[in-house]
């Protein structure tokens, strides 16, 4: 598991390249704001995480506790869905917007197109 990192993932790769096909750009993984957003429209206030549905707790089949030592894989994950909630609160606080693309919705391109659009719009 530590071998899997933080950035540059498969699906953030995939949501970065559909952002620039559409024409917007944008800065990657903002140190300065909360949670470190995959990607950061500063000029929009706007900010895009790209959350991977194993890690980040997300209530579908890819998410699944794993067999082996299942209290600490659930605190985890409930603690991961915690911080995430507070850095969103916080980014809303300082009145950014903010957008959580999960992993298992990828597979849809053209959803994720129109909401990103609408967001950014």
């Amino acid at each position: 598991m530590q071998s899997v990192g933080s950035r540059h993932t498969g699906p953030e790769l995939a949501v970065r390249s559909l952002v620039h096909r559409l024409g917007y750009r944008f800065r990657l993984h903002g140190r300065d704001l909360p949670g470190k957003p995959d990607l950061v429209f500063a000029g929009r206030r706007k900010v895009v995480f790209v959350h991977g549905c194993f890690w980040h707790g997300h209530r579908c089949r890819k998410a699944k506790v794993p067999k082996s030592n299942v209290a600490f894989w659930r605190d985890k994950m409930r603690n991961n869905r915690a911080r995430d909630w507070r850095n969103l609160k916080a980014l809303e606080k300082l009145g950014w917007g903010s957008l959580v693309l999960w992993q298992c919705e990828l597979k849809d391109i053209s959803t994720i197109r129109r909401r990103i659009l609408a967001f950014l719009g």
